[in-house]
């Protein structure tokens, strides 16, 4: 019997009819797509087809009809699951000679050849920002001019570059947020490429426990050529002087719809709101709740979401006991890289463990860490309004 595509587990909340925030849909996510190959296929999360995505409606979305790299008016999250060579029933079919590009029937992606088999990508491109989030394993990136290796937690933002996806070595489950862009005829794109990048802050201390995010940006300087623009860490670590051992790191902001192909975007002042029809992507450490539980008031709290410019969401008061709460008319994509966390809603709770997701449509909610190690989580908020 061939290796089995691994079921991941997704939790998503609604609000019930007197508002209150709730789980609408738990368990083993049943959008999965397996290749002919056992276990190397894709599972969807959440599919949107319109920016703002809706905050409401009873369908899961995740079942929707899905094209690759996902709808033109808004995007998807899945994971993709890629096995190692030695996980392989049978042999292992030739990679494809590199070839000159070739688009896809349905024009928004495009490949070159030199891989795609059961464990090797093609070089490819999509006119997408991407959001790449290694959850097991380890995968290799291959652009023109750049090759390296990522790992659990690793971040790679791939502004319509290309590149080729390498598993071979041990197989990988990733998560992505591909989001639909706008290329130009020569199928580049690239707008103000002018923008400096931003690199981390040599004199920065982080609290005990919190690790630097690592952060890979890509995209294509000229046609038909992929560019590292930087391989290091978040240049933006906000702290919580009220929760030791917290950190919140910025790693990307859209600020449009389609998103822009640009090679930097955290000089925007957007940091838990994305801008309409935006999203920010951050990554979150949380401490214990036992390095701060009962030693914060609700003054503290507020000062926190003033800081991150985000006082308008802060809910804090109306989850007895967790006054880090928020709602925001967002649909926010939860990706736990690491520990464990629990996400407190109106009216349940849930435990989300390492390499599990939770889509957050709009409802008051708040994290609870009870374990004795940090909980990290990725999250991808996107503008959404109620219809």
């Amino acid at each position: 019997m061939g290796k089995k595509m691994k079921a991941v587990r997704r939790v998503v909340t609604g609000n019930d009819g007197q508002g209150k925030s709730t789980i609408t849909w738990e368990g083993e996510a049943p959008a999965r797509h397996e290749s002919k190959f056992p276990g190397r296929g894709v599972t969807d999360y959440w599919v949107w087809n319109k920016t703002p995505q809706p905050l409401n409606g009873s369908e899961d979305a995740s079942l929707w009809p899905d094209e690759f790299p996902g709808p033109k008016g808004g995007g998807h999250l899945r994971t993709v699951h890629w096995l190692a060579n030695h996980e392989v029933q049978g042999e292992i079919p030739p990679l494809v000679t590199p070839h000159a590009p070739v688009p896809v029937p349905d024009g928004r992606s495009w490949d070159r050849g030199g891989g795609n088999n059961v464990t090797v990508s093609d070089m490819h491109k999509t006119e997408s920002v991407d959001f790449g989030i290694v959850l097991e394993g380890e995968r290799g990136l291959v652009l023109d001019n750049y090759k390296t290796v990522i790992k659990p937690g690793d971040i790679v933002i791939q502004v319509g570059a290309w590149h080729l996806w390498d598993s071979s070595r041990i197989g990988c489950l990733m998560g992505f947020d591909m989001i639909s862009a706008k290329f130009d005829e020569q199928g580049l794109g690239l707008q103000e490429e002018d923008i400096p990048v931003m690199l981390p802050n040599p004199n920065q201390v982080l609290p005990s426990g919190v690790k630097p995010q690592r952060r890979i940006i890509t995209i294509d300087k000229e046609p038909g050529k992929s560019s590292l623009v930087a391989d290091s860490f978040s240049p933006e670590v906000i702290l919580d002087p009220a929760r030791p051992g917290f950190a919140l790191q910025r790693m990307w902001v859209i600020d449009s719809h389609p998103a822009k192909i640009v090679p930097e975007t955290l000089q925007l002042p957007n940091i838990l709101v994305p801008p309409k029809t935006g999203t920010v992507l951050n990554v979150f450490t949380f401490p214990p709740d036992s390095h701060w539980s009962g030693k914060v008031d609700k003054a503290q709290v507020e000062a926190f979401y003033k800081i991150v410019r985000a006082s308008e969401i802060c809910t804090s008061g109306t989850i007895p006991n967790h006054p880090y709460s928020q709602k925001s008319d967002t649909v926010d994509f939860c990706l736990v890289t690491e520990g464990e966390i629990f996400l407190i809603l109106d009216t349940k709770e849930t435990l989300l463990k390492a390499g599990e997701i939770a889509v957050i449509r709009g409802g008051n909610h708040a994290w609870s860490n009870r374990s004795n190690q940090p909980a990290i989580v990725a999250i991808s908020s996107h503008d959404a309004i109620q219809e």
